[in-house]
């Protein structure tokens, strides 16, 4: 449980709040990290997750068998990050679009913005503070059954920019969440647990993906942090 703010905390926070509506740009400290915000309304960038509903249609859908064994695996074996066009690859792409106020150079890298990391609340107007996050992550992937692609369809798989599976987040939860999946690991903020889940279902339906019987109870439970009605 965390302490109760203070009255002047209280009033403080309410003022930046205001302030923030004023504007769309982002007014960040120069310590480039600000202390990590857990709203009920977490902002998800990218491409939009389904709905609760229709995350729990495809949940119950799913594969659900053990792990496959790590036999052949290789980063190497996703080619990424891969060109997308007008001089941008898969990482500065996701950079632009989940950033605010983004300014790149003529090499298409991240000069200046500010980026708020789902997972966490915490905002950078630093890039290079950054990583994508494959929110399905390629291990992962492997374990459930991408052992058997082509190295083309994993290429597909790791600069996906049409399916929520790439994520600007903060290097410390991309670090900390490694190759676990949602019962090993879940995001620090609460508040993106339900999103998480429906992006990470909606994912594994895409690429026929397994899951093991504790990752879907772990999904279903965060689901059930889904607004009712959602």
């Amino acid at each position: 449980m965390r302490p109760a703010r203070s009255a002047g905390a209280a009033l403080l926070a309410v003022v930046l709040l205001g302030a923030c509506a004023k504007s769309t740009a982002v007014d960040l400290s120069a310590s480039n990290a600000a202390p990590p915000s857990f709203s009920s309304a977490v902002r998800w960038p990218g491409p939009q997750p389904s709905d609760a509903a229709t995350a729990r249609a495809q949940l119950a859908a799913l594969t659900v068998a053990p792990v496959r064994p790590m036999t052949g695996y290789s980063r190497d074996r996703f080619p990424h990050w891969i060109s997308q066009g007008a001089g941008c690859d898969t990482r500065e792409s996701v950079l632009m679009r989940d950033g605010q106020s983004v300014v790149t150079d003529a090499q298409c890298r991240a000069t200046s913005g500010a980026w708020t990391s789902p997972y966490d609340g915490l905002q950078f107007t630093d890039a290079s503070k950054i990583d994508i996050d494959h929110l399905v992550p390629l291990a992962a992937s492997w374990r459930a059954g991408a052992d058997s692609w082509t190295d083309e369809q994993r290429k597909l798989f790791a600069n996906d920019l049409s399916r929520p599976q790439l994520l600007a987040v903060s290097a410390a939860s991309n670090r900390a969440k490694g190759d676990q999946t949602p019962d090993q690991w879940k995001p620090p903020s609460q508040a993106a647990w339900c999103h998480y889940a429906e992006a990470w279902t909606n994912v594994k339906t895409y690429y026929k993906l397994a899951v093991t019987e504790p990752e879907k109870t772990a999904l279903g439970r965060m689901l059930d942090t889904c607004p009712a009605g959602s």
